[in-house]
Parts: C-alpha cells; sequence; structure tokens
C-alpha cells in the first residue's frame, strides 16, 4: 500500500500542507536499519537515514546504507569517529573539556544533521532513522513517533541474523552502537531517547520480526492520525 491510498484506508487526511510523517528511534538489534526503508518503500515516501558522517550529514540518496552497528566511518579514527569519542568525553553536562579542532561544534553538528530534516519539517512525507527525529520534529504536525527496543539478549540474538556476524562481535558492537548514539541524542538535546515519553510507540520488534513490525507501525501510524487528526492552521497538531 502506498502512502496515497493510506488516507482513505485509514482516516489520514491531508491539511494544511502537512504530509504523514514516521520517525523511528532503534536500538541495536532491533532491525532498525531493516524495518524503516522497508516501511518507507511499502508507503511510498522518502526514507531518511542516520547520520552516516558528519561528512555526510545532509545526504539522503546516497546508496550508501546505515547499518545495526556503527557505521565504518564511526567507528574509525576520522572525522565521525572524533566525533562520537568527543561526546563520550563530554557525557556529562557541565564537564569542561578542551575543544577538538577537529570536531566541529556542538551546534554547527546541529545544523548539519537536521538540514537532511528541512522537507519533512517543512511538511513532506517521510521516514526518518535516527537523527534523534523524535526530538527535531516534536512539535510538527502530523509526525508519528516509534521506538523501537528488546531485551538485550533478543536484541543481540536477532542482531546476529541480520549482520551475519559471530555473538561476541554482536555485543561489542551493540555496546558500542548503543552508548554511541544515546551520547549523540544527550549531547546535542540534553534528553534521554529511552524515555518513552517521547514516543507515540514504543515496539519490541525482537518478538514481532520485520514484517509484522512494519505492518504494526503502518497501522499504528493509521490509527494515530485518524484519532488525532490535523489541527486547524496556527494551532499545534503534533498529537
Amino acid at each position: 500500500m502506498l502512502l496515497a491510498d493510506l488516507p482513505a484506508a485509514y482516516g489520514w487526511r491531508i491539511e494544511n500542507d502537512y504530509q504523514p510523517a514516521i520517525t523511528i528511534s532503534a536500538t541495536y538489534g532491533t532491525a532498525g536499519s531493516v524495518i524503516a526503508p522497508t516501511l518507507a518503500e511499502r508507503l511510498g515516501v522518502a526514507f531518511v537515514d542516520r547520520l552516516l558522517s558528519v561528512d555526510d550529514a545532509t545526504s539522503t540518496s546516497s546508496p550508501a546504507r546505515s547499518e545495526e552497528g556503527l557505521v565504518g566511518g564511526e567507528a574509525e579514527a576520522t572525522p565521525a569517529g572524533r566525533f562520537l569519542s568527543y561526546f563520550a568525553r563530554v557525557a556529562t553536562v557541565g564537564t569542561v573539556v578542551a575543544p577538538d579542532p577537529l570536531v566541529d561544534t556542538d551546534e554547527a553538528i546541529k545544523a548539519r544533521c537536521e538540514s537532511a530534516l528541512a522537507g519533512i519539517a517543512q511538511g513532506d512525507a517521510g521516514v526518518v532513522l535516527g537523527r534523534a527525529a523524535a526530538v527535531v520534529l516534536a512539535a510538527r504536525p502530523r509526525a508519528f513517533h516509534v521506538r523501537l527496543d528488546g531485551p538485550v539478549a533478543r536484541r543481540i540474538k536477532m542482531a546476529c541474523e541480520i549482520e551475519g556476524l559471530d555473538e561476541a562481535t554482536v555485543r561489542r558492537r551493540q555496546e558500542e552502537a548503543d552508548r554511541a548514539r544515546t551520547l549523540f541524542v544527550k549531547r546535542l538535546y540534553r534528553v534521554d531517547p529511552a524515555n518513552p515519553a517521547r514516543y507515540h510507540m514504543v515496539l519490541d520488534s525482537t518478538v514481532l520480526g520485520v514484517d509484522a513490525s512494519v505492518d504494526v507501525i503502518a497501522a499504528a501510524a493509521g490509527a494515530f492520525f485518524s484519532r488525532f487528526p490535523p489541527a486547524p492552521t496556527g494551532q499545534d497538531a503534533s498529537g
């Protein structure tokens, strides 16, 4: 089913130039890297991937796709790698750390990350994975926010299946990815990405699998927009 068919199927109303948008925050091993693009393809809308690297912050058309774990550039001694190391050093609010000349300021990084969300923020339809999109687009009308999570043991098992890696490697990647992505959101936005209050739905995809999770998210988003139709121009319609 394409996005154009969803308003009739689920009662979505297209008003005030805001098309339906879905953000997905996913911990490692919940198949967010598979579920999000699959959902976008099924709905026939643009897919905005995770921040693959600081240098590729604005690209939404690159053939490269994120993985469950950090992409190579994040884990190595590249600008993106130094970027994550910097966040690890200044994770505690109020800690004074000498500036790293190879790393952009927090505001510069936020601007580069959020630039890929400009179209959706202004009303375009789309599915966003990561990028603290539930925070950035919190006030955007007609945005449905989803968090994918689950017990670490099940996430590790799912990641082994998705990535084809051994358990020891996956455990290391899980700790690294979860920590880095959490620090990213906490440092830039001063919020905890695990806080369920920031999402309309928290889903354990490790017990449903990819296809069923996509079905559930699409149906739940449709129900959400039916219950919280767009507000008249000038009013908050974020739900």
